[in-house]
């Protein structure tokens, strides 16, 4: 296997491969994982006639953000996850085996920092694209390189009531349990770790969020159907502590697309430019 030579952060990372991944799973991490982002709907935590939720899409492939530390000299320690997005081309199956393949599409200039954008394509033992993703990752200290800043964000809510609103309230180990689908930073379970970081308490998963948001979208455009989910994009903007209650604003925009926010019963936002697709 060919060893990959890191690049430093900058324009020429852009179009860097990342390594070949392959996700093998069952049944039982697609309930763990259901699990983990609140789910308790039979459809979604009982084998019997069970559904893979749609946001599972980002577990297969979230060792990519780690794997970009093998294409882009980058500090871990300093890489804060900024943006997710991805598309459904076809419904996950309950158990299988899944090849991710990747590459560095962007990187940008952000001053203090700088944002890659990594796409990646999953696909099954047959060939067939399943769902690919695109992942921001913030790199703190990495700016000033000269680079564009990058698109502007979009998604934003317009200037009415939001057409749905739907609140989930976490539960105070719902970190422990997300955690178990692979993200095992000790951020989101170590009190000393979380402190040294900046934060009272170990904080909530960003992509745990992004399930809770994903269900409320399943639930009230979907009927709960995974078939009639075609992706969905966010930014990151705030934190959600274990046992927050997440509120997902949504407002139909036409097309197939729902612009999302989201935020804590304090008031917090914690999802901005977000929208999702449905089919």
């Amino acid at each position: 296997m060919t060893q990959i030579q890191p690049k430093p952060l900058g324009p020429d990372a852009v179009g860097l491969k990342l390594p070949e991944m392959t996700f093998e799973y069952t049944d039982r991490d697609v309930i763990l994982y259901a699990l983990g982002v609140g789910a308790t709907e039979l459809d979604f935590v009982y084998e019997r006639n069970l559904k893979t939720l749609p946001t599972f899409a980002v577990i297969p492939a979230f060792p990519a953000m780690t794997g970009l530390s093998a294409a882009i000299e980058i500090n871990l320690v300093m890489v804060l996850h900024g943006e997710q997005g991805f598309r459904m081309h076809k419904t996950i199956p309950t158990r299988g085996r899944l090849t991710t393949t990747g590459k560095v599409a962007g990187v940008y200039d952000k001053g203090k920092g700088a944002l890659a954008t990594v796409e990646t394509e999953t696909r099954d033992e047959a060939g067939d694209l399943v769902f690919s993703n695109t992942s921001g990752v913030f790199v703190r200290g990495a700016g000033g390189f000269g680079g564009e800043r990058g698109p502007e964000a979009g998604n934003q809510p317009p200037e009415r009531a939001p057409d749905k609103t739907i609140e989930m309230q976490t539960l105070p180990i719902q970190a422990i349990i997300y955690r178990l689908s692979g993200d095992r930073n000790p951020l989101h379970i170590d009190p000393d770790f979380a402190k040294m970081a900046g934060y009272d308490r170990p904080i909530l998963h960003g992509l745990c969020t992004f399930g809770h948001v994903g269900r409320a979208v399943l639930r009230e455009y979907c009927g709960n159907d995974p078939s009639r989910f075609g992706g969905m994009s966010v930014r990151f903007s705030g934190v959600v502590y274990p046992g927050d209650t997440i509120i997902t604003e949504m407002w139909e925009e036409g097309n197939g697309k729902v612009v999302l926010q989201a935020k804590t019963q304090e008031g917090r936002v914690v999802i901005s430019n977000a929208a999702a697709e449905l089919k």
